[in-house]
């Protein structure tokens, strides 16, 4: 039996579900595919896009500098992946992971995970032609 002093309880609101969801869809792995891993990152580019969505969906409006804020008290490991401490999601990474998904192409970054996500939970489309 456990004793309650080693337990430490961490808030995660609604984040959970977001970043099941996320996993879900596979988009950590898609991003990382399409933007490329350096060796030696200490956070991979879809793990960024994972702690920004769960940023932004965590109702701060915060300058990027204050990003690693959001995330002290909150089990990072848990929500965004394995190995990923508050302190890795610096403005200089997020800056250099959203410069890459520019020059990467939004639209089709977008499209590629859109047409992933159909794939994958078996979503049908069709075109009118308008």
């Amino acid at each position: 039996m456990s004793n309650s002093r080693d337990v430490e309880i961490q808030s995660i609101d609604h984040l959970g579900i977001i970043a099941g969801t996320i996993d879900s869809m596979g988009l950590v792995e898609i991003i990382n595919e399409i933007v490329g891993q350096e060796s030696g990152e200490k956070v991979s580019p879809g793990h960024v896009v994972k702690a920004m969505i769960l940023n932004g969906l965590g109702f701060v409006s915060s300058p990027l500098y204050m990003f690693p804020e959001f995330f002290k008290g909150k089990p990072c490991e848990h929500l965004i992946g394995e190995g990923v401490k508050a302190e890795y999601l610096n403005d200089d990474k997020l800056g250099r992971v959203m410069d890459k998904l520019f020059i990467k192409g939004l639209t089709e970054i977008f499209f590629a995970i859109s047409i992933s996500v159909m794939k994958k939970f078996n979503i049908s489309f069709f075109y009118r032609g308008y």
